[in-house]
């Protein structure tokens, strides 16, 4: 696996898009702080700019960086989550522009994948991670479900998990506000 995030690492330090396996599903991804590469990623997806996509980093120190303001309850949220959540946080800093909401906001996961995690502590920036699919189609519940064009649309695909067949899902997805009120916008 180190040899892999090496190789993925490199890729995405020069602005690329990837294909890669995630705590949920493969996802499509790019260095979250590069506004080009995230510009690439919604044109691959065809998405129109601006509609929302998450961010995976590695650890929850690294939320700070990324959000003006950790609401208290965060912390309790993600510690008592049993399957992967992302949570959408108001006051997105640090990233790059065409990934903030019109709101200010930012989707974030803090990722449990050992490949996730070592990728993102190996470039030190957050990953954009978007479903492996084009804007309005299934998302993949494992690799052999990407649609081949996709494939070749990126600039490199993760040689990692390919031959897993078990079923994945996306992230149950919530709202924070600077208050800490809660808002479930998807549950798994």
């Amino acid at each position: 696996m180190n040899e892999e995030v090496r190789r993925t690492a490199g890729y995405l330090k020069k602005g690329l898009v990837i294909i890669y396996p995630t705590d949920t599903i493969w996802g499509i991804g790019c260095d979250a702080s590069n506004p080009e590469a995230v510009s690439r990623v919604y044109r691959i997806k065809r998405r129109t700019d601006r509609k929302s996509m998450l961010v995976l980093i590695d650890h929850f120190s690294r939320l700070s960086f990324h959000i003006d303001v950790i609401p208290d309850r965060v912390r309790n949220l993600i510690d008592q989550a049993e399957k992967p959540v992302t949570i959408i946080y108001p006051g997105a800093k640090n990233l790059a522009e065409n990934l903030i909401a019109e709101d200010g906001s930012i989707g974030i996961r803090i990722t449990s994948d050992s490949f996730c995690q070592r990728l993102v502590q190996r470039i030190g920036k957050p990953i954009v991670s978007t479903s492996a699919n084009f804007s309005g189609k299934k998302a993949p519940s494992s690799f052999a479900e990407i649609d081949p064009e996709m494939l070749k649309e990126v600039d490199y695909v993760v040689n990692w998990r390919r031959g897993e067949t078990e079923e994945s899902a996306p992230s149950s997805i919530l709202k924070v506000d600077l208050e800490g009120n809660v808002t479930v916008i998807r549950s798994h």
